[in-house]
């Protein structure tokens, strides 16, 4: 018999609802959304990559560009050395988009924020050891965001870096 300080769960009996003290999710149901959100496969970023294999060219998805280094990009061309980064406008701020939440704000301003800085160390360091890293905002129209990575990877590979294959044309 199941009281309202416990929940069933399929991989065990009787569970213990809790929701942490210092959380920082305004209610249980807040909790559950927001950790149903993913890191990687979005909408906006698959839209992208389908965009950019349809122009021909290959790439790893969700990789690290250098193994390093505890970040990885939406898209990797390691031959080119080009780093995509489909930033979110919620999670990454969009100045066109971003609207802060009313509840726990503070919160979010500072969550939002770290991510800005983390945004460009991540940018910072792959320069530092020869990466061309190119950073798109979600709402971005994907065939522009593909047409622009597919002219900055045909350029790296005409300057010399290492050879990758060949792409369709982009215009």
């Amino acid at each position: 018999m199941l009281n309202s300080d416990t929940s069933w769960t399929p991989h065990s009996a009787v569970v213990p609802r809790q929701l942490a003290t210092a959380s920082w999710a305004t209610s249980p149901a807040v909790r559950r959304v927001m950790q149903g959100n993913t890191s990687r496969d979005t909408k906006p970023e698959i839209a992208v990559r389908s965009a950019v294999h349809a122009l021909g060219m290959r790439y790893r998805v969700s990789v690290r560009p250098l193994r390093d280094l505890r970040r990885t990009a939406d898209l990797v061309f390691r031959n080119a050395r080009v780093a995509v980064f489909v930033d979110g406008c919620f999670w990454h701020g969009c100045p066109e988009h971003h609207a802060p939440p009313k509840a726990n704000a503070s919160y979010w301003a500072t969550k939002v924020q770290s991510n800005r800085d983390r945004d460009k160390d991540t940018t910072q360091r792959l320069r530092e050891k020869g990466w061309t890293v190119l950073r798109f905002w979600s709402h971005e129209e994907p065939l522009s965001v593909a047409t622009q990575i597919a002219n900055v990877v045909a350029t790296n590979v005409r300057v010399g870096k290492p050879a990758a294959r060949r792409i369709k044309s982009c215009q």
